[in-house]
Formats: C-alpha cells, sequence, structure tokens
C-alpha cells in the first residue's frame, strides 16, 4: 500500500487549528504580507507617500467640519493630535475589517486550485495592515513631537504601556469580524455592500471625532458596548493624558474578541469545506 507524507483532509473539528501546519507555510503567509504591501500602491505615483497623505487630508477635513463648523469639543487638546490619535487606530482596524471580509470571494482562483491552510490570507492582511498604521503613527509621533515643542500641557502616562494590547484586540477584532462575515458573502452577496455602510457608521459610533467624556453617563456605557471604543479610549487616554480608562472596558474588549474569534473561527472552518460550491 502506498504511504504518504501529508494526507490533506477536512477538519474533524469545526474550532480545530492547525497551528504546526499554518507554521509550516510561513513562507507562503510571508508573500501574502509582501504582496500586500507592494500590490497596494504598485501603479500610484506617490505610492507609500499615501501612508501620509490619506490620515493628514482626513484630518484637515475633520479639523474644518468637525472642529471648526460643528465646534465638537476635542477634551482640550490640538485638534491635529486629537484626530491623528483616533484616524490611526480607526484606519487600521477598518482596513482589516474590510479586506478580511472578503477572503473567499476574491481568492476563490487561488483555494479552488492549491491547498493551504485558508486562515493565511486574512492573517496575512492584518499582519500587512500593521505597517500602514506604523507609518501613520509615525506621523502622529511627529505632531505629538510639536505640541510638546509648543508647550502644550499633554501628559503621557503608564497606561500607554498597554499600546501592544491594544493593537492584539483590535486586530483580534477586525480578524473575528472579517472571516464572520467573508463566510456569510458566500452565499450572501449583499452583506459586502452591508459592510461597507456599517463600517462608515460605525465609526460615528466610536469616540474617534469626539471624546467620550462629552456624553452623559447612560450614553458613555452605550458607546462602551461597542468593543473598539475602550480601545481607542485607552489609546488617548495613556498617550495624551485625556480619556475615559476603565480596566473593566478594556477587559470586555478583550472578551468580545476571543468570543468573536472562537465564532468566527467555527463558521470559517465549516465554510471552507465546501465554499467552491457556491463562490
Amino acid at each position: 500500500m502506498e504511504q504518504y507524507d501529508i494526507e490533506i483532509k477536512p477538519q474533524n473539528s469545526l474550532l480545530a487549528i492547525d497551528f504546526k501546519e499554518i507554521l509550516r507555510y510561513k513562507d507562503l503567509l510571508y508573500m501574502f504580507i509582501k504582496r500586500d504591501i507592494i500590490t497596494q500602491y504598485k501603479q500610484t505615483i506617490l505610492g507609500p507617500l499615501w501612508f501620509f497623505i490619506q490620515p493628514t487630508l482626513t484630518t484637515i477635513m475633520y479639523m474644518i467640519v468637525f472642529g471648526g463648523i460643528a465646534g465638537i469639543s476635542t477634551d482640550g487638546l490640538p485638534q491635529p493630535l486629537f484626530y491623528l490619535a483616533g484616524i490611526s487606530l480607526w484606519n487600521y482596524f477598518s482596513e482589516c475589517l474590510n479586506k478580511t471580509s472578503n477572503t473567499f470571494t476574491a481568492n476563490a482562483g487561488i483555494f479552488g486550485k492549491v491547498y493551504f491552510p485558508r486562515l493565511i490570507v486574512p492573517m496575512s492582511t492584518v499582519t500587512s495592515t500593521l505597517l500602514k498604521l506604523f507609518i501613520q503613527l509615525l506621523l502622529f509621533t511627529g505632531v505629538y513631537v510639536y505640541y510638546v515643542l509648543m508647550g502644550y500641557a499633554i501628559q503621557p502616562n503608564l497606561y500607554a504601556l498597554l499600546f501592544p494590547v491594544l493593537i492584539v484586540i483590535l486586530a483580534g477584532l477586525a480578524l473575528g469580524f472579517g472571516i464572520l462575515f467573508s463566510s456569510l458573502t458566500t452565499k450572501y452577496r449583499d452583506l459586502t455592500l452591508l459592510l461597507s455602510f456599517f463600517v462608515q457608521l460605525w465609526m460615528y459610533a466610536t469616540p474617534v471625532i469626539y471624546p467620550l467624556s462629552v456624553m452623559s453617563e447612560k450614553k458613555q456605557w452605550i458607546m462602551v458596548m461597542n468593543p473598539v471604543t475602550s480601545v481607542v479610549e485607552t489609546f488617548k487616554y495613556g498617550f495624551l493624558g485625556k480619556g475615559t480608562f476603565e480596566w473593566a472596558h478594556l477587559a470586555y474588549s478583550f472578551g468580545f474578541m476571543s468570543v468573536l474569534l472562537v465564532i468566527g473561527i467555527i463558521v470559517f472552518n465549516r465554510v471552507q469545506r465546501s465554499f467552491m460550491d457556491t463562490v
């Protein structure tokens, strides 16, 4: 009887993740990450400069519309610094979510020809987008240093050390929601359009353009139900010294992320068995 070194078969458990298998395909993961980074601005004139231009233009628009016309408070912080803090984190989350949400439909051609752990694709998206986040944080740091040198009372604290935890939560939330929506859109294509609209509304339900402190206590509790809220507020609190921070709120976001990932992986593993029949 002929023996095989590797046997490819469906997962017996819907929650099973073969981390050893993903590790074996680490070169493929690296290739997808490199592809995502290079192809995004490959045929553009300004190239990687868009990493700086996009948040800069968005910040200017927010300053005019929300800071100037609407007169929304920025918690006593300089408007560019306040908006950049929220924009940097939100852009990372929303971009990861939008890209991972079409994992099956965008990669159907590859999935139908060769086998590899399907989770590598959304994982590469979440990882490659980190580069854009760190570049935008360089812009945030430059503006931060400018206002410090200008004598503005900006008081960072030890909670800034929670930054890696905040990134893990954001990445987990984006990955969880992304693979869940990706699994559902194999049958219900309308969800793709709905998600795009939903993400835009979601930003206004997150304290990106306004501080949580401007809301009443009752409304704050409603806003905290949004798992991204505590991440943005903790970032502002740690680096800018302004914002609302509660360990319970951050623990809720982490717990929400963990449960979401479990649900997302279960649905993802179930759909990947037969998605080629519906895509």
